[in-house]
């Protein structure tokens, strides 16, 4: 990878958090190579968020400015306020704005829901969906200051797609989406836009998803990251993103797809109104598993449940 031609993000500075390995990585030489300046935020963790260190950031850095590119690392746990407030000072004191923030950050502790410890719980929805929050707060208050908008992007992988020991991480994932389209409608009118995206990508964080995936390599995600930040996508915000490198997918927002009325003057009941609720009829067996990047195409209904028989 070198300097490309296009300079897309030309003049932009960038903070990318997870940025020291897999996904985060890619995207964060992926602008460096399309011009911008990058901030590499990454604790340098194990996947459960244990034993830090600022090599791998460090790392990532010297790998930029090998291209050409410019770079700064910073190390800290990014649900810690005073982290994701440093994170976007780190651009601004160096660069004078920031342009992009790119949350990737990430740990897991899978445990089955009735084994999970309140710790487990708190660490994983603390980094993931708080670690959205404390770099959106900080980035946005100075991107409304400095009055030329500016792009957040989350990550949400697992947000639609349920796993069996990973109720921790698909709340904080689900979580994520809410709190993104909330920011791309509160941040609107100052130019700021707000998105998400789930990739399905071959990372070390994937190693023990327990089905198959349609998966791309990181480097493959990064384009998208890339353009949503770019001027080409500054009208573009509250969209939620699937991408595995061969295939990009915008989703509906949330939709109703089926209802009910009670007659006039009268209240529902338990046996004779509810029973008839909308999706009553859907039976989920044990055996049912929410496959990633398998969709209704065209009418708003999510996921497909696939019976693994």
């Amino acid at each position: 990878m070198s300097l490309g031609d296009a300079a897309h993000l030309a003049g932009k500075n960038i903070v990318v958090t997870g940025a020291g390995n897999g996904i985060g990585r890619a995207i964060a030489l992926a602008c460096a190579a399309e011009g911008a300046n990058v901030v590499v935020a990454d604790y340098g963790v194990s996947i459960d968020g244990s034993n830090p260190s600022s090599d791998v950031a460090d790392a990532v850095v010297s790998e930029i400015a090998g291209i050409g590119g410019t770079a700064i690392a910073v190390a800290g746990d990014v649900s810690e306020m005073a982290v994701g407030q440093r994170i976007v000072d780190a651009a601004v004191d160096n660069w004078g704005t920031v342009d992009g923030v790119v949350c990737v950050a990430g740990i897991v502790r899978e445990r089955m829901l009735f084994n999970m410890s309140e710790e487990e719980f708190d660490q994983v929805v603390g980094v993931h969906l708080k670690g959205h929050f404390t770099l959106y707060k900080a980035a946005s208050a100075v991107m409304r200051k400095q009055e030329t908008g500016g792009s957040l992007i989350g990550f949400t992988s697992g947000a639609f797609v349920a796993s069996t020991a990973q109720a921790n991480y698909s709340a904080a994932k689900g979580g994520i989406v809410s709190l993104t389209r909330s920011a791309a409608f509160a941040l609107k009118k100052y130019g700021i836009n707000a998105n998400c995206i789930a990739p399905a990508a071959t990372t070390r964080m994937s190693e023990n998803v327990p089905f198959e995936i349609e998966a791309g390599s990181p480097e493959a995600i990064a384009p998208l990251a890339v353009w949503l930040m770019s001027d080409m996508a500054r009208d573009v915000t509250a969209q939620i993103y699937t991408c595995t490198g061969k295939r990009i997918a915008v989703w509906n927002q949330p939709l109703e797809i089926r209802h009910m009325w009670a007659d006039d003057g009268e209240a529902f009941t338990v046996e004779g109104d509810c029973q008839q609720a909308p999706g009553h009829h859907r039976r989920r067996g044990d055996a049912d598993v929410c496959r990633p990047g398998s969709a209704h195409e065209g009418d708003g209904r999510g996921p497909v449940i696939d019976r693994g028989e």
